[in-house]
C-alpha cells in the first residue's frame, strides 16, 4: 500500500480541485475471508481549471464509447446465446466493416499483393512446424479430433501462406512474393477480458506476408509503411496526433521466449531502424517486445482519452523460412533462404471500427456512413418525387433513403441528426416544381437550394475521393 503522507497538512489541498469521485467495497487485502472496506476514490489536481478539463474530458470518452454508440446507432450486438467476444454485426455495421475490406483488398492488389483464401481450420502439426504451439497455445482453442486429423481453429496465418508459397519451386524473379488475406483468427480470451469490439475471441485481420531477398527487406518494410500511412490518412489518422511507431526489440539473453540467433538478430533489428531513421518516422524504442521470430515494428494507435493501443505491426522474420524449408533459385541457380516479412495493413477489421467509432464518435466520413442521404418529404404528396431521387442515388453507388414516417419534419430532421446521417434532403412544394433540394448537413448547417443533379454530383465525388468533409 502507499505509504505516504504527500503531504505535510491537508491545508495544502486546494478545496476547489479536489472532488470525491465514486465509492465501492473492496476486502481486506483482496481475499474475501477478510473484513470487506470501504473504498473512496478521489479527483485531485492542482487547480480547479485542470479538474474541469479533467472531468469534461471524461464525460466525453463516456460519449464516445464505440459500445454504446454501436448500440445506439445500432452497428452490432452481443448474444449470451451466440457466445462471449462473439459480435453479430447488424445490416449498418456490415456496410462500415464491408467498406473497410473493400478498400484495403482494392489498395492491396494495386501495390501488388495476391489476395487468396485459405481455411480457418488446419492440422496441429502446422503450428508445432511453425513453433506457434509451445508460445500461443494458452490462447488456442482446443484441438478436435477428427478421423486420424488432429484440427484446430487458427490462431494465425502465417503458416497457411507459407504453405501456398512452398508449394512449388520458385525463383528470384517471383520475389518479392506479397500475399495477403482478410482472414479470420481465433484467439482464447478470457470474460473479464473481452471489451467489445476491442478484444473479440473471432476478429478478421487483414494479413500479409512478403517472401523476399536480405537485400530487399529495407525497401519492401518501407513500401509497407508508405501503405500504413496511406491507409491512415484516408481514414482521418495521422501519424503525431493518432499514432507512432515502436521499434520492438528481443533480449538476446531469453532463449525461451526468443529464438536464439544473435546475428540474425542484429541484422534484422539494423534494417528496421534504418528505416525509421529513414523516414524521419515518429518512433521510439522498447525492449522484450519482439515476436519470437525477430524485431518488429508496432503501430502504437492513440485512443480519445491518450491510451496506446498496438493495433498493427510489421515484423521482420528470419525463422519461418528455416522451419519451413522456404527457399528460391537465385540468378546463379544456387539454391537460396529468402527472409518473412509479416504485416497488416489496417490490423484486425473489429478493433479498427472500433477506434474509428470512437475517433468520429459516430459520424463517419460519408464513404463510411451507413446511411449517407436521408429524403425528407414535407407531406405525403412530396413522396413519389423523394422515391424518384432516392432510386438515382442508388444508381449512382450513393446509399440512401426515404424517410416515409408520418411524423413532423423536424422530428425526422432531429431523427436523421441522432443517426449521424451525413446529408439530408428535405423535398416540398418548392422543390418538386423546379427539380431542386433542400440540403442540411448533420452539424444542422442548412445549405442554399440547388438543383438535384448539383447535389448528386458532389456527394458522388465526395465518396470517391473518400474526404472527411462534406462539400
Amino acid at each position: 500500500m502507499c505509504r505516504g503522507p504527500h503531504i505535510k497538512s491537508t491545508k495544502e489541498i486546494p478545496e476547489d480541485a479536489l472532488k470525491l469521485d465514486r465509492i465501492a467495497g473492496a476486502y481486506w487485502r483482496g481475499s474475501e475471508k477478510n473484513r470487506m472496506l470501504q473504498r473512496i476514490y478521489g479527483l485531485l489536481f492542482r487547480s480547479k481549471k485542470e479538474l474541469d478539463e479533467y472531468l469534461i474530458t471524461q464525460e466525453e470518452i463516456k460519449k464516445r464509447d464505440h459500445r454504446k454508440i454501436g448500440k445506439d446507432l445500432d452497428l452490432f450486438v452481443f448474444s449470451d446465446l451466440v457466445g462471449k467476444g462473439l459480435p453479430l454485426f447488424t445490416e449498418k455495421g456490415s456496410i462500415i466493416r464491408r467498406e473497410l475490406e473493400r478498400f484495403v483488398v482494392d489498395e492491396e492488389i494495386s501495390r501488388g499483393y495476391k489476395h487468396v483464401y485459405t481455411p480457418d481450420l488446419a492440422n496441429i502439426a502446422l503450428y508445432k512446424t511453425s513453433g506457434h504451439y509451445p508460445y500461443y497455445k494458452d490462447s488456442m482453442y482446443p484441438v478436435m479430433k477428427v478421423e486420424e486429423e488432429e484440427l484446430m481453429l487458427r490462431p494465425m496465418t502465417c503458416p497457411h501462406h507459407f504453405e501456398l508459397y512452398a508449394s512449388k519451386p520458385r525463383s528470384y524473379k517471383e520475389l518479392p512474393f506479397r500475399i495477403a488475406e482478410l482472414a479470420k483468427q481465433f484467439r482464447y480470451e478470457k470474460s473479464g477480458e473481452l471489451t467489445g469490439l476491442m478484444r473479440v475471441r473471432v476478429f478478421c485481420l487483414a494479413d500479409s506476408h512478403i517472401i523476399c531477398q536480405p537485400d530487399q527487406a529495407t525497401d519492401e518494410i518501407s513500401g509497407v509503411l508508405d501503405l500504413i500511412e496511406y491507409i491512415s490518412a484516408t481514414l482521418g489518422l495521422d501519424t503525431g496526433d493518432n499514432y507512432r511507431y515502436r521499434l520492438s526489440l528481443g533480449d538476446r539473453k531469453d532463449n525461451t521466449k526468443y529464438y536464439k540467433d544473435d546475428k540474425a538478430w542484429d541484422f534484422a533489428e539494423d534494417v528496421l531502424r534504418k528505416v525509421l531513421i529513414q523516414r524521419e518516422a515518429n518512433y521510439f524504442e522498447a525492449e522484450k517486445e519482439a515476436a519470437f521470430y525477430g524485431p518488429k515494428i508496432d503501430i502504437q494507435m492513440k485512443n480519445f482519452a491518450g491510451k496506446e493501443d498496438t493495433v498493427f505491426t510489421v515484423q521482420y522474420d528470419f525463422v519461418m523460412p528455416k522451419r519451413f524449408k522456404l527457399t528460391y533459385i537465385d540468378k546463379d541457380q544456387q539454391e537460396k533462404e529468402p527472409i518473412v516479412i509479416h504485416r497488416s495493413s489496417v490490423g484486425a477489421i473489429e478493433r479498427t471500427m472500433a477506434f474509428l467509432i470512437e475517433h468520429y464518435a459516430g459520424a463517419f466520413p460519408v464513404w463510411l456512413s451507413p446511411v449517407q442521404v436521408t429524403l425528407i418529404p414535407v407531406a405525403d404528396r412530396h413522396l413519389d418525387y423523394a422515391a424518384k431521387l432516392e432510386s438515382e442515388l442508388r444508381k449512382a453507388g450513393v446509399r440512401a433513403k426515404v424517410d416515409a414516417r408520418s411524423e413532423r419534419l423536424n422530428l425526422k430532421i432531429r431523427q436523421a441528426q441522432l443517426d449521424k446521417i451525413p446529408y439530408m434532403l428535405v423535398v416540398g412544394d418548392k422543390e418538386v416544381a423546379t427539380d431542386t433540394v433542400s440540403v442540411r448537413w448533420r452539424s444542422g448547417e442548412q445549405l442554399p437550394a440547388q438543383s438535384f443533379s448539383s447535389f448528386k454530383e458532389t456527394v458522388s465525388m465526395v465518396i470517391a475521393n473518400k474526404t472527411k468533409e462534406l462539400a
